[in-house]
């Protein structure tokens, strides 16, 4: 199979309590490509202007990233800049968006892309997912999106929209409690599955993910690090592991969605260990496998027998 996403490329300023970096390779189609290229083929549907570096266009098809929907404009490459909290890495301020070429961006897709079994819409305007799913041939096997606060406040009915029409959203938990107005997370993801989709992921950050497939809770959690780069591009690199498996397999079972959450976290710990795509593009099939079993270790414990209860202090 093969996984289809629509989103954005850019280039990053960021700074982080470890250091900085100018014009870092980004985007949220850049790291979900480059993510999920591990475990299966993807093709990238984006816009970038006439500044964009022909050796970025080379890094991302050296990881077998089908490029032909990447359209080259005249004009600026979108550009976003931030800084990461001293206190907490996970909080963050953005100094500057310059959307430049991407502000005019209408995705069209071609033949083959109209056909892709598998599709991400990123964080991208709702109007344009939609549009993105009205172009496709067939209804995809899995249609995923992700999303953001700017588009929950202020295109909230496009949004709803759109999420009515996918079977897997991405949001983090601020973002869960915003859209679903609820400050509970099961609540929350209890009204978006209400609204059509099967499967919400909520992403906790360092406290890992919880993923509500047919209403049915599953807690993943985050690998420990003792260092933490940039978090930039985590949450898409998360997706893209996340839909790389179920692509790769198939298996669109609660099983095959709680590996997928555990191989997502697993990507996602990777990224965020060095600048823009610097370690993500590093790593190696043993690298993933490795952390995958040590994230399975973490969590594995002995259940109760079927003969056996916990201990009770009587009185």
């Amino acid at each position: 199979m093969s996984v289809l996403v629509v989103g954005s490329v850019a280039y990053d300023s960021v700074k982080t309590p470890v250091g900085s970096r100018e014009d870092a390779l980004g985007g949220s189609a850049t790291f979900f490509s480059v993510s999920c290229s591990n475990f299966d083929q993807v093709s990238l549907v984006a816009i970038i202007g006439e500044d964009f570096r022909d050796q970025d266009i080379k890094l991302v098809e050296s990881h077998g990233v089908d490029v032909s929907g990447l359209e080259r404009v005249a004009g600026r490459t979108f550009r976003w800049s931030g800084v990461y909290g001293t206190e907490d890495v996970n909080t963050r301020t953005t100094l500057d968006t310059q959307l430049n070429v991407f502000a005019d961006f209408s995705p069209t897709l071609n033949e083959s892309h109209r056909t892709e079994p598998y599709l991400f819409l990123a964080n991208i305007a709702p109007s344009l997912q939609l549009d993105v799913l009205r172009q496709m041939k067939t209804r995809p096997k899995l249609v995923a999106l992700d999303t953001m606060d700017f588009w929950i406040e202020g295109s909230n009915d496009e949004l709803t929209e759109v999420v009515r029409e996918v079977d897997v959203v991405f949001m983090d938990q601020g973002e869960a409690r915003s859209f679903a107005k609820a400050a509970n997370l099961t609540q929350a993801a209890k009204t978006i599955h209400d609204l059509g989709p099967k499967t919400v992921v909520v992403k906790r950050g360092e406290n890992g993910v919880l993923v509500f497939h047919n209403g049915q809770p599953f807690a993943a959690p985050a690998v420990p690090l003792d260092r933490v780069v940039d978090p930039t591009g985590a949450g898409d690199t998360f997706a893209g592991g996340f839909m790389g498996y179920l692509a790769a397999t198939g298996d669109l079972t609660e099983r095959g969605f709680r590996r997928a959450a555990v191989l997502g976290s697993v990507m996602g710990s990777f990224v965020v260990e060095g600048f823009s795509l610097d370690r993500l593009t590093a790593i190696t099939r043993n690298d993933i496998e490795t952390r995958f079993r040590q994230l399975t270790e973490l969590t594995r414990f002995e259940p109760l027998a079927d003969d056996e209860t916990l201990p009770s202090r009587t009185k």
